[in-house]
């Protein structure tokens, strides 16, 4: 089976590749039935900043089978350094989790969601099930020990489904990290990390109304909601990585002088 090929975008030395969120959901479900283990990252402005100062998340991503764009300030980045990038080329998982499980109902590809609180994983199965009844779901929530036996009877309970996509929701850049040091030892085809995405399908955390998110402006609503939590995340590291981005196209003007 040909997975299709996406061109890549290297931004501060940390790829991504331009697709649509249609093309993802066809590449996640057709991983999915491979003899094979892949791995599909996503980058945004937090993401782009662990990649400048951890190796080894930069490496994770320009590893990475497949790396789609979560921001629209990465796209903004793209555009800066001339890059050919649309906004149909940014993708947020609760905009298109449904149609994610849709296709895995179905292509009779299995899901399980390790994320969330107690209780969130439940809520998005319920919700999942309306729409897909015959989708196969399981899930755990995120909130346990990631290493020793707590973490072994997670991946027991894991590899016992055999899940074709294995969704990842512990932040940046945790989840990145559990899925490499235990990646080996689980039995699932694609893994997926998506962050706070259950969080925001659920409703449990507030993302902010359509217009916005919609315009790349969910930062502004999350940061008015948990400013003491995401201020330096949203304020410090926005600046940091447009800082990052002029840095790097005086670079190469002064290169090309």
């Amino acid at each position: 089976m040909n997975i299709k090929a996406f061109e890549e975008v290297v931004l501060l030395k940390t790829r991504f590749h331009k697709l649509t969120i249609n093309e993802l959901i066809e590449y996640v479900v057709q991983a999915a039935k491979l003899q094979k283990k892949t791995i599909v990252g996503n980058v945004n402005v937090r993401a782009m900043n662990f990649a400048c100062k951890l190796p080894w998340y930069r490496n994770f991503l320009n590893n990475s089978d497949l790396v789609f764009c979560d921001g629209f300030g990465v796209l903004l980045g793209a555009k800066l350094q001339g890059c050919s990038v649309e906004s149909c080329h940014r993708m947020t998982c609760p905009d298109y989790i449904e149609d994610l499980a849709l296709a895995c109902e179905r292509q009779n590809v299995s899901l399980f969601l390790l994320a969330g609180r107690p209780g969130v994983v439940e809520k998005t199965i319920a919700k999942l099930s309306a729409i897909a009844p015959n989708l196969k779901v399981q899930g755990h929530h995120g909130y346990f020990e990631k290493l020793g036996t707590e973490n072994d009877a997670i991946i027991d309970k894991i590899n016992q489904f055999k899940p074709g996509v294995l969704y990842v929701g512990f932040g940046m850049p945790l989840q990145e990290r559990w899925i490499l040091e235990n990646k080996e030892r689980i039995e699932a085809r694609v893994f997926l990390p998506l962050g706070a995405c259950l969080d925001f399908y659920t409703d449990t955390v507030y993302r902010g109304p359509r217009w916005m998110t919609d315009r790349g402006f969910e930062w502004l609503t999350r940061l008015t909601t948990e400013p003491r939590r995401l201020w330096e995340r949203y304020l410090l590291g926005n600046l940091l990585f447009f800082g990052r981005i002029f840095t790097e196209y005086l670079r190469q003007r002064l290169s090309k002088s």
